[in-house]
């Protein structure tokens, strides 16, 4: 990977994991984003950094075009996409052979994701959006299994707990 994607990636994950309830539409995006790195590779034999990075912020802007004008499809899309890919990251780390199906884990996953966030917005955005942006920081930095995964825990719980505090206190103001 070549550097403007993973610095995007950082910093696109670390205002996701801290405000990604508050600013919903670049949550979306961010999901878009991951989601055009992932299939990029997918579309085009080793693609360049311009083609992955192209492809990533078309799915990115996608993302937030639909966030914008059409919120509850934008709500299932980004709770299936969210969805899908925690569910191939838990399946991948936990089962040795659960990478064996990752279109049905995928799937799965997603309709799970869709599901719970136009179900409990609010809690499951706050949720699925620090994973994500803990999710971008953590695929771009090299790490011990281990290491990563302490990492990734850590900081999706600091974001669910900062999230939540901000939520908290506009909900009692």
């Amino acid at each position: 990977m070549n550097l403007p994607i993973p610095v995007l990636s950082v910093l696109i994950g670390a205002v996701i994991l801290f405000f990604g309830r508050k600013l919903f539409w670049l949550c979306v995006a961010a999901v878009g984003f991951a989601a055009g790195v992932e299939v990029a590779p997918h579309l085009v034999h080793e693609p360049s950094a311009i083609l992955s990075l192209s492809v990533a912020i078309v799915f990115g802007f996608i993302g937030a075009l639909l966030a914008l004008f059409l919120q509850k499809v934008a709500i299932a899309v980004a709770g299936f996409l969210a969805g899908g890919k925690l569910a191939l990251a838990l399946v991948t780390a936990f089962f040795v052979h659960g990478a064996g199906y990752p279109g049905v884990t995928f799937i799965v996953g997603g309709i799970i994701g869709a599901i719970l966030l136009l179900a409990l917005f609010d809690w499951t955005l706050i949720v699925l959006s620090a994973v994500v942006g803990a999710y971008l920081i953590c695929h771009t930095i090299v790490l011990p299994q281990t290491g990563a995964t302490i990492l990734f825990v850590g900081l999706a719980v600091i974001g669910v707990v900062v999230q939540a505090a901000a939520f908290r206190g506009r909900a009692t103001a």
